[in-house]
């Protein structure tokens, strides 16, 4: 078992933050708080003014050809700053050896809140990547086998009692990217060198107090004349039980990886808050 795994299963010891249950999102696949695919404008935990939270998290995303295993932590202050650390591991089925990729995230809130104000909750982030293993990146034609960043400026929505009665969350990221599948094939191209804006998009209802069920969508460039990129989606049912943890499951269209096609698959996701 991972360390994030055991302390999550410690973790419903710890004390819950001063905000709603569902509001700390779950955890995105660089570590911060989000869907399962892309950053959202909340905050990580439970943390309100004057609070700081910490957690830690688990996912996995197993599709045909490929797993993609990532441990992470994250901390927030004030329900106004977040940062977060990720390590990715991305295994070819059938061959050794994985490409490894650490990721380290801020945000900061800029102003609003998803529930309490008219206008939707914005925060400002980035993402710096290091990719550990770049051979693979080298040898596709990637510009940068070592390091890049991402920008990115996210809007979020809590509309209540608005779908049917059920609470109805959105979001909307735009991104600044040269990352080549998330960066693990490395930061920009033969075909592409620069940045590029993408969008993101996310859409939940909240079903009850703890469980939501939702759609995702991530546009990413194509940098690359080797492969194509094409762009991830899933669909997911996230389960709050309390504010100490998350458990999120999806089925997730991560279209073509490195010439493979129909990467089709199970998304799962643990998270846990510890104050």
């Amino acid at each position: 078992m991972s360390v994030a795994a055991s302390l999550i299963m410690a973790a419903p010891v710890a004390a819950a933050g001063s905000r709603l249950i569902a509001t700390s999102g779950v955890t995105q696949l660089e570590g911060g708080a989000g869907g399962g695919l892309t950053p959202w404008a909340l905050i990580s935990g439970y943390s309100d003014e004057g609070e700081a939270s910490v957690g830690a998290f688990y996912t996995s995303v197993d599709v045909e050809d490929f797993r993609l295993k990532v441990n992470g932590v994250s901390a927030s202050f004030d329900n106004r700053f977040e940062v977060s650390a990720a390590q990715q591991n991305f295994e070819i089925k059938g061959v050794a050896g994985d490409i490894r990729q650490e990721v380290y995230g801020a945000k900061y809130r800029l102003y609003g809140d998803a529930i309490y104000t008219d206008l939707p909750q914005v925060s400002a982030g980035l993402q710096y990547k290091r990719l550990i293993d770049g051979e693979t990146a080298e040898a596709v034609g990637a510009e940068d086998s070592k390091t890049g960043i991402d920008y990115y400026v996210s809007a979020t929505k809590v509309h209540l009692a608005a779908a049917g009665g059920y609470h109805l969350l959105w979001n909307a990221t735009l991104r600044a990217t040269r990352s080549n599948q998330l960066g693990l094939l490395g930061y920009g191209g033969d075909e592409e060198k620069g940045y590029q804006l993408v969008p993101e998009f996310s859409a939940l209802v909240l079903l009850n107090d703890g469980l939501a069920v939702g759609a995702e969508y991530r546009q990413k460039p194509d940098n690359l004349s080797a492969f194509e990129e094409d762009s991830f989606s899933d669909v997911f049912v996230a389960w709050f039980p309390n504010k100490h943890v998350n458990l999120t499951l999806a089925y997730a269209d991560l279209g073509s990886i490195a010439g493979s096609e129909d990467q089709n698959g199970l998304y799962f996701s643990l998270t846990s808050w510890f104050k």
